[in-house]
């Protein structure tokens, strides 16, 4: 048992062996160092997310891509075709496009197709286009069934 002075009310008990003595009433100093350097952290980090969301955005949109999901890919391509963020490169946007098309982005599939027809890549072949066309179109891709009609349309004549 531990003994302790309480005010002018003379000597109090307080616990057994291994037990922690109680704080004072005034001893209160409110937040603990680590919770103070906590929210100043996670302070920063909004204001970094309000202050540079595209940056963040990018940053987090190019790692889901190196990882391989194709809607990320889409998304770079798109950044590098219009330069949103990234200095603009058609090259670059058309092999983002490539390795979304490959797993069957019907976005890129299109994308990549007009880029061939448009000459900004020389990664396609002429015989996919009308393949990478008809992906698009099967999923609804409303400009990608108009570009087919034309493709199909100037074959004819």
């Amino acid at each position: 048992m531990h003994l302790r002075k309480v005010g002018s009310k003379g000597i109090t008990a307080s616990g057994g062996p291994g037990s922690r003595p109680r704080k004072e009433q005034g001893d209160q100093s409110g937040w603990s160092l680590c919770e103070g350097v906590t929210a100043v952290l996670a302070l920063s980090f909004l204001l970094y997310l309000f202050l540079y969301y595209q940056t963040f955005h990018l940053h987090v949109t190019h790692a889901y891509a190196h990882l391989g999901y194709p809607a990320a890919q889409h998304s770079i391509g798109q950044r590098y075709l219009h330069g949103l963020g990234v200095e603009k490169d058609e090259e670059v946007a058309m092999r983002w496009f490539r390795k979304a098309a490959d797993q069957g982005h019907p976005h890129a599939s299109y994308n990549l197709a007009v880029g061939k027809l448009k000459a900004m890549t020389s990664d396609v072949e002429d015989w996919e286009v009308e393949e990478l066309l008809s992906r698009a179109a099967v999923h609804g891709l409303k400009e990608a069934q108009d570009a087919l009609e034309n493709l199909h349309r100037n074959s004819d004549n």
